[in-house]
């Protein structure tokens, strides 16, 4: 009896000696702080993620900020948003090589459909005749009349995709309407012909044409520019933002409400001597549009980043985010055409930026890459766009050359 007490004894001082020395361990363990858990993502179902992007691209954080801007014009005082949008424009546009972009062709005698020629130096961009813009505020009831009802306009209906012929007095639908954007790629193709051969072509922002017609063609039928365009225009003799020839109208979407200013004072000048007046976009466009690239960029956002939508605010200068002159002039055309082709939008790193100047960056108030996804359902699946489908409107095919 005992060896087999002795067994016992000593496997009992065995386990007793163990747990002497694992205890000041398990002591330390408890008292140590419990290590920090990476914060775990709740994915939202499909459903509810769109409804959250659709509910956040219905948000305007600008739209306090334009109805003091109107209220001032309306009073007769220059906004102070106008000051801050300049400072914007010189630190982030206004670069050596985007000065050289926005040097616009001036009339030469007999030369039409872009032949004019590029002023030597900024002498020729600074002059000012037109009429001053306090005087315009204080005289001008036109310039009240217009802004009150562009104003009274900002507002969500998708309707206004289907009434653009009427809008913009065409007398019918186009058959067929070439876009064309200013994109390097459009250097690497020799669409020219195919571009002249649609019955009317959009031009963008005044680009140039001589020198490159066989790759973005000759012909234009409209222009359309933003109202940052026509603010440098606005500083020529004149007025001269006709490029493409003096019968060419002009469509203009309007990034500031002070720019109504340059509208109607070009507008009284310019009209009279190059026979075709500024035309401002629906303001129920511009919501529109504004919607449905916010929609891309927050679903962009969420994907590539894997944080929350409401986030996007953020990482975006939500105040100065906006869809590009050529998202909308696409937009512009797929309400008025009965076929769209597309060119010159898209981009690769072997490419400038716009074919027509040295500029290579890309402007962080536009999310292009959110625009090219839209693109993409817009040819592929028009049915999945946003806010598209509320328009109740057939949109026509829409093609992209690449």
């Amino acid at each position: 009896m005992k060896r087999p007490l002795r067994r016992s004894f000593a496997a009992l001082l065995f386990l007793v000696l163990v747990g002497a020395a694992s205890f000041p361990a398990a002591i330390r363990r408890a008292a140590a702080p419990a290590p920090a858990r990476e914060p775990q993502l709740v994915p939202l179902d499909a459903a509810r993620l769109n409804a959250t992007l659709l509910r956040l691209a219905a948000v305007d954080p600008s739209e306090t900020a334009l109805r003091r801007d109107v209220d001032d014009l309306l009073e007769g005082r220059l906004p102070a948003s106008a000051a801050r949008a300049r400072a914007w424009r010189r630190d982030r546009l206004l670069h050596p090589l985007h000065l050289h972009h926005h040097r616009f062709p001036l009339p030469r005698r007999g030369a039409g459909g872009g032949g004019g020629r590029y002023p030597d130096d900024d002498h020729d961009v600074l002059l000012h005749p037109l009429p001053r813009h306090d005087q315009l505020l204080r005289i001008d009831p036109a310039l009240h009349r217009d802004l009150r009802a562009w104003h009274r306009l900002q507002r969500y209906d998708p309707a206004v995709l289907g009434a653009l012929p009427a809008l913009l007095s065409l007398p019918a639908r186009i058959p067929t309407c070439a876009v064309v954007g200013n994109s390097g790629i459009l250097l690497r193709a020799n669409h020219g012909a195919l571009i002249d051969s649609h019955d009317a072509v959009f031009r963008l922002n005044n680009a140039r044409i001589s020198g490159y017609a066989a790759h973005v063609g000759a012909r234009t039928n409209f222009s359309f520019i933003n109202s940052n365009i026509l603010h440098l225009c606005a500083r020529r003799p004149a007025c001269f933002c006709h490029p493409y020839g003096n019968g060419v109208p002009i469509l203009l979407y309007i990034c500031q409400a002070a720019h109504f200013l340059d509208v109607a004072a070009c507008n009284a000048t310019s009209s009279s001597r190059h026979g075709a007046p500024i035309a401002v976009t629906d303001a129920r466009l511009d919501v529109l549009c504004a919607r449905i690239v916010k929609y891309y960029s927050l679903r962009r956002f969420v994907a590539e980043t894997g944080r929350a939508a409401e986030e996007w605010d953020r990482a975006h200068d939500a105040a100065m985010f906006h869809y590009s002159s050529g998202m909308q002039a696409i937009m512009v055309a797929v309400g008025v055409c009965d076929r769209v082709s597309v060119f010159g939008f898209g981009k690769s790193s072997d490419a400038k930026h716009h074919y027509h100047s040295n500029q290579k960056a890309e402007l962080d108030l536009h999310d292009y890459e959110a625009e090219y996804a839209f693109y993409h359902d817009l040819a592929e699946q028009p049915q999945a766009v946003p806010f598209l489908k509320d328009s109740g409107y057939a949109i026509p095919p829409v093609v992209f050359y690449h």
